[in-house]
């Protein structure tokens, strides 16, 4: 019988209800994000909206909602079975609603295609209302950098 195992799927697995703060994305980290749910081809992360995530207008910036989109969809890729690192080639973000300081909102992504050499992503941020602030579509392709040599 054949080992299944996959290292960085157990290893978020132990995450699940925990501040993501030692993430290898410095940027995630400082989201700091609560793992929710995660398996092969699924994640749910929850983010509560802080000033320093927000616009002069006080609701939530696009850049910071697509970093989370952006974040999270990578986290799901990390632990979908690629031996290498994939990296983002497109982001596609339609904003649809806003978000403001003290909101809780829980993100979502699902990998729709994976191929040999490119992983197609769809994601979408939900208030707890169950109200789209935003969603999102990536590709991400495959580099010649193994995660085993990244020591994670």
């Amino acid at each position: 019988m054949e080992n299944t195992t996959n290292p960085g799927l157990e290893l978020f697995k132990t995450q699940i209800g925990k501040k993501l703060d030692k993430t290898p994305s410095a940027a995630g980290n400082w989201l700091g994000g609560t793992l929710l749910e995660i398996d092969l081809h699924h994640i749910k992360v929850s983010y509560t909206i802080r000033p320093d995530m927000c616009n002069p207008g006080k609701i939530l910036h696009g850049g910071i909602a697509s970093l989370m989109l952006d974040d999270v969809i990578g986290m799901g890729n990390f632990v979908a079975g690629s031996e290498y690192l994939m990296t983002s080639i497109n982001l596609n973000v339609d904003f649809l609603s806003s978000a403001q300081i003290g909101e809780t909102l829980e993100v979502t992504a699902k990998l729709v295609r994976s191929g040999s050499n490119l992983n197609h992503w769809e994601a979408v941020i939900k208030k707890l209302t169950g109200k789209i602030v935003a969603k999102a579509s990536s590709n991400l392709i495959k580099t010649h950098v193994k995660l085993g040599d990244l020591g994670f």
